[in-house]
């Protein structure tokens, strides 16, 4: 009775969220070992935020009208949510390139003839690929602490809100981060993803709040930066860090920043983590 019961149990299927988890943390750990491998991947996405906080602190500091002040001082903890939020961001272009990799190999042809789900493939990528950016952006956040930025320069601060302002900027990056896997998934070849995974990039962090004053763009262009979901995490995180430039707006997202990122982004990941998993199913057939 107790062999033919435990019989039984082996040959159920498993629960399949349970499995779901566990072949995600699978692919995850696979994709972070060879990370690890292969350092200057990371490397390289260290270098180049670094290069954008010392060129727009030391070029454009100074020239930037943030309010009613052009100070240096000020522009700088002005800018660091928004180089902060681009950097998570631009880790897009890396799991696209990942994935069209994965699938110009066959590899992920090899996962789609084992016994595993569907959508752990995609999910420990972009997993693994959050645990980079969550790298990127504490080397990021020393490199500008010592150019010189400070929470609490405009407002006061504490832990818990610095603290919330980064779980804000991950799980933004995460949302990018499954748009990145539906291009991996829609392209041949890796250079096609990381053009395509980039691109797009340029207008979505550049309209926004992150390098200026959106009160000094024309209405119309305010407008589109104002209810960009980018925009509203920028904003979300200069209130949390306490740093100057929470403008007077009309806009929804100005006016609760917080919780439309939170909107925004899981919104993000709802709609494209569906488009890729479907993608995925339909890849090969």
């Amino acid at each position: 009775m107790s062999a033919a019961t435990d019989a039984a149990r082996a040959a159920a299927p498993a629960n399949p969220v349970g499995q779901s988890v566990r072949d995600s943390l699978v692919i995850a750990r696979r994709n972070l070992i060879r990370m690890t491998r292969i350092p200057e991947m990371v490397l390289f996405g260290v270098i180049q935020p670094v290069m954008f906080v010392v060129l727009f602190t030391y070029v454009f500091g100074g020239s930037m009208k943030i309010g009613n002040t052009t100070d240096p001082e000020v522009y700088k903890d002005f800018l660091m949510a928004g180089i902060f939020a681009q950097t998570v961001t631009f880790a897009t272009a890396g799991s696209a390139a990942g994935i069209a990799d994965d699938m110009q190999k066959g590899l992920v042809d090899r996962f789609r003839s084992l016994p595993m789900a569907r959508g752990a493939v995609l999910t420990g990528r972009t997993v693994a690929d959050l645990v980079q950016t969550a790298v990127t952006l504490l080397v990021l956040a020393i490199v500008a602490l010592i150019v010189g930025w400070r929470t609490g320069s405009a407002e006061p601060t504490n832990v818990g809100q610095i603290l919330a302002g980064f779980g804000l900027l991950l799980l933004l990056g995460y949302a990018f981060t499954w748009i990145g896997a539906l291009i991996g998934l829609s392209v041949r070849t890796p250079e096609a993803a990381t053009s395509g995974g980039i691109i797009w990039l340029f207008p979505v962090t550049f309209i926004s709040n992150a390098f200026v004053d959106s009160s000094q763009m024309t209405p119309w262009l305010r407008h589109i930066a104002e209810w960009n979901p980018f925009s509203a995490t920028v904003q979300a995180c200069r209130e949390l860090f306490g740093n100057p430039g929470v403008v007077q707006s009309d806009a929804w997202p100005m006016q609760h920043p917080v919780w439309a990122s939170v909107i925004w982004s899981v919104l993000i990941i709802a709609v494209f983590r569906t488009l890729s998993v479907r993608k995925y199913r339909s890849a090969a057939t």
